[in-house]
């Protein structure tokens, strides 16, 4: 947390103006997320009380926990969020070779495409195309990515999604309630906001989730999926 800002700021934006850090919007609206994904039991806590507050929302998946639980995997989808890409094995960018990180990015995409096939006969009739329900978004774990990369997976067809604001739920050394303060401190409408449904963030993100869809419902937002 030291050398990452809660809210990204203007100059990082500039720079990489093909990614997407936050929904251009006059409305009261904002973009929940969620890393690392499926996750047993955590994950489905989170769409539960998604549910509950009728918020969607976009989970970035890790490819081998799709493997691994497909059917929580086919839990987001059918609550109607939508599913991005978080890579094969959680890497970074930094320090992987372009085409190894292309490889960990399809290998995702495969399993994503794979196990949501498997379940397609299952789902709604809005659900029944991939390409534009799964494949375009694509979140670089930790953030990391270098400008190759970018430019080879938005020539792929992939939309690069970063964030505004970060929760920090992750952080061993941030407390629940600063947690919960960072999202409602900083969000603004439009913005790209990230949790964690994974075992590490767990406790700090089942405590500030609830009352981050609380705070926001009860000021007149609501939750998107990107």
């Amino acid at each position: 947390m030291k050398f990452t800002p809660v809210k990204t700021p203007i100059v990082a934006k500039k720079l990489f103006p093909n990614y997407t850090w936050d929904i251009a919007t006059t409305e009261k609206e904002l973009y929940l997320t969620f890393d690392d994904g499926p996750t047993p039991e955590i994950t489905n806590w989170a769409l539960d009380t998604l549910k509950s507050y009728d918020a969607k929302a976009t989970f970035f998946c890790i490819g081998k926990n799709v493997e691994e639980h497909p059917m929580i995997f086919q839990n987001i989808i059918k609550n109607g969020h939508r599913i991005g890409n978080h890579t094969q094995n959680h890497i970074k960018g930094w320090s992987t070779k372009t085409t190894d990180y292309l490889k960990e990015v399809d290998d995702a995409q495969f399993a994503i495409n794979a196990t949501y096939n498997s379940f397609q006969n299952n789902y709604d009739s809005k659900f029944k195309n991939p390409k534009s329900s799964i494949i375009k978004p694509f979140r670089p774990p930790y953030g990391q990515i270098t400008p190759h990369q970018g430019k080879q997976l938005i020539a792929n067809g992939y939309d690069i999604i970063m964030w505004d604001v970060l929760s920090f739920d992750w952080e061993l050394d941030v407390s629940e309630e600063k947690c919960f303060e960072n999202v409602v401190s900083k969000s603004r409408p439009g913005s790209i906001v990230v949790f964690h449904d994974s075992v590490k963030a767990s406790k700090n993100m089942m405590y500030a989730l609830p009352k981050v869809l609380d705070f926001f419902s009860g000021k007149g937002f609501v939750f998107k999926a990107i």
